[in-house]
């Protein structure tokens, strides 16, 4: 059995810009973006990264499931 190494890498390389513009503005609506700063996370806690991301990955499903919903009533 091998062991995988999650180093949380991006699928697409190109999308890190994207996505880190996402995250900034999910912090800014938790209203802990001053934690943020040169795209150093060190300074946040553990909760306020897991909120972050926690709230990136809500609303990717949800945009996901509107995009499949979509593409279903336009068959």
């Amino acid at each position: 059995m091998s062991i995988r190494n999650n180093n949380n890498q991006l699928a697409n390389p190109m999308a890190k810009q994207a996505m880190d513009k996402f995250k900034l503005e999910v912090a800014q609506e938790l209203n802990i973006s001053d934690e943020y700063k040169s795209g150093y996370w060190g300074n946040m806690t553990s909760r306020e990264c897991g909120s972050v991301g926690g709230q990136m990955v809500k609303r990717m499903i949800e945009q996901y499931e509107n995009q499949v919903a979509n593409q279903e009533q336009s068959q």
